[in-house]
């Protein structure tokens, strides 16, 4: 647990140093201060008022060391638990944007957002109210039962085997509690998915299922969580249990073994007496880590995952990166890749889009396209092979570098909740008011402009919401327009648009293909015609072909079947039944 806030703190480690320094201080000096009580009370047994009146003094200034680093401890634990708390999401997102694109999974998305908030929580209550209990009971034990051995060495001995037992207890009982706890945050996210789904499908929901069945996947990650809560609530009791057993039984044989000594002469009774208080007083803090024993296990489970997320490796960055020889070029030479070990997407594939040209890149689903521009933009490093844009490895070009290269247009378009004209404006954030509305125009923007209640400054929702599929595609296009980068990727591009604004697409596509590279995942014949080049993919991740379309078709094979679906579906009409 403590490793973990280390590794969060980052640069500001100090302040839990010095924060940790007096609390062993604190701990140390309540541990001295209960030892001293051992001679002040075997004194006062055996009358020797004098004797005893000397450990006050030893005694009074331990009270006071406590109280001061007490104090300190507690002032500075809470300064570094907020600190903590306050600099966590800078931390995770500063890291986030180093790391590979790829990482960004709907798994680990999930996971990040249940970080973000039930992790500062954790770490805010961790730091302020659980390292200090933790680390002052440990080392105040550790200080009495060495104290213990020099009163008398068998006593302490058995207080020592007693301590590593709680330990073993302790671990134990916290092992029955992890397995439960990974369960239920596993449900929790389920159930946090479930919750988003329910709301943002209700459409989906209503035309595909009565009431009953539209409930019944939220019921059922509702149930689940309820299952796995109350299985880790009598895990928890177990383990409280366990503990609390074990402690009694320790605590039962140093007064056993005590009596013993007593009765066969091997220690004075005084001295007995005041061992015993302290024995007693040694059990409550360690009665109090195991009570803690659940807690510290959350605590630690939440912070480890925090950590794990600040431990991902970063997208490796050349030390002095490499000048671009040929903007907007692209080029793959040998590229092999697979999203897991042994399950390869992309074989052997080589091609090369050369600066102010279009290539098409068509294939059957599954054949790697989409795969392609995500190298091309580095969301994964290859296995084999090299990538090139501007005519140098992507692996030797600065993030910014080579996204500053690309402007890309998904099937998935993602808008932000603020205004069309901002979401627009990212493409480029320096743009004029002249230019955006030019983009604006090639892209077919301006019509939705005309319909929505506030024009440009209608809040489009979360994702775009407010608008249709082919609306954002539009404000996708627009942002590559404005963007003006070297080289455009197109996934899917024109595949949510009607034929009244396809017209649009292509002005966009020819508009770019004039000043940029572009590269485009088509299925539309008009699309396929138009390009400079096109790459024909195989089902097996390799490349079929590679030339215009009259050269493809007199070569024949996949592109002349592929060509021929396309032209016979162009051809279909819908007629009535007699």
């Amino acid at each position: 647990m403590i490793r973990g806030f280390y590794t969060i703190l980052g640069s500001e480690r100090a302040r839990m140093v010095v924060f940790l320094t007096w609390v062993v201080v604190y701990g140390v000096a309540q541990g001295l201060a209960m030892l001293t009580l051992v001679p002040i009370v075997e004194h006062l047994l055996t009358g020797d008022l004098s004797a005893a009146a000397a450990w006050l003094w030893p005694l009074a200034v331990l009270v006071v060391i406590c109280a001061v680093s007490a104090y300190v401890q507690s002032l500075k634990g809470m300064t570094m638990a907020l600190y903590a708390m306050r600099m966590l999401h800078h931390r995770l997102g500063d890291h986030m944007v180093t790391l590979p694109l790829g990482w960004f999974t709907r798994d680990r998305v999930g996971d990040v957002s249940q970080i973000a908030v039930k992790g500062t929580m954790f770490v805010g209550s961790t730091g302020a109210h659980y390292i200090t209990p933790v680390v002052v009971n440990t080392v105040s034990s550790v200080v009495v039962v060495i104290g213990i051995c020099f009163f008398d060495w068998r006593i302490g001995l058995l207080m020592v085997a007693g301590t590593l037992l709680l330990m073993y207890v302790g671990k134990l009982s916290s092992s029955f509690l992890a397995k439960s706890e990974g369960r239920k945050r596993a449900e929790a996210v389920k159930v946090n998915n479930r919750v988003l789904e329910f709301a943002r499908c209700q459409a989906v929901l209503r035309a595909f299922g009565d009431s009953d069945s539209a409930h019944k996947p939220l019921a059922d990650a509702l149930g689940q969580q309820a299952r796995v809560g109350k299985s880790m609530l009598w895990r928890s009791i177990l383990g409280i249990l366990l503990n609390g057993l074990s402690v009694q039984v320790v605590f039962s044989a140093v007064l056993a073994l005590g009596a013993w000594l007593a009765v066969a002469g091997h220690i004075e009774p005084a001295l007995l007496i005041a061992v015993f208080g302290l024995a007693a007083r040694f059990f409550g803090p360690i009665g109090e880590l195991a009570e803690l024993g659940s807690t510290l296990r959350m605590s630690t489970d939440e912070i480890n995952r925090i950590t794990g997320v600040l431990d991902t490796d970063r997208m490796p960055a050349p030390e002095q990166p490499a000048p671009i020889t040929e903007p907007g070029a692209v080029e793959l030479d040998g590229v092999a890749f697979g999203y897991e070990t042994g399950a390869q997407v992309l074989r052997d594939v080589s091609l090369r889009a050369r600066p102010g040209t279009m290539t098409a890149l068509v294939g059957p689903s599954g054949s790697g396209k989409s795969t392609i521009f995500r190298l091309i933009a580095r969301f994964y490093d290859v296995d084999g092979g090299v990538v090139k844009v501007g005519g140098v490895d992507v692996r030797e070009q600065e993030t910014g570098a080579l996204m500053g290269q690309l402007s890309q247009v998904f099937q998935d378009v993602y808008l932000f909740d603020d205004t069309l004209w901002e979401n627009i404006k990212l493409g480029r954030p320096d743009a004029s008011d002249d230019e955006i509305r030019a983009a604006a125009e090639t892209a077919g923007v301006t019509s939705i402009v005309d319909r929505l209640p506030d024009g440009w400054h209608t809040v489009v929702g979360e994702g775009g919401s407010a608008l249709s599929g082919g609306e954002r595609q539009r404000v996708s296009i627009a942002r590559a327009l404005l963007k003006d980068a070297p080289i455009v990727l197109f996934d899917e591009a024109t595949s949510a648009l009607d034929p009244e604004n396809e017209s649009h697409v292509a002005e966009s596509i020819r508009r770019l293909a004039d000043r940029s590279t572009v590269l485009v995942i088509a299925h539309k014949l008009s699309t396929v015609i138009a390009a400079d080049q096109i790459v024909v993919l195989d089902d097996q991740g390799g490349v079929d072909d590679i030339g215009t379309h009259d050269e493809l078709l007199t070569r024949g094979g996949r592109y002349t079947e592929f060509w021929n679906q396309r032209t016979a579906a162009a051809g279909w009409t819908l007629t009535p039944s007699a």
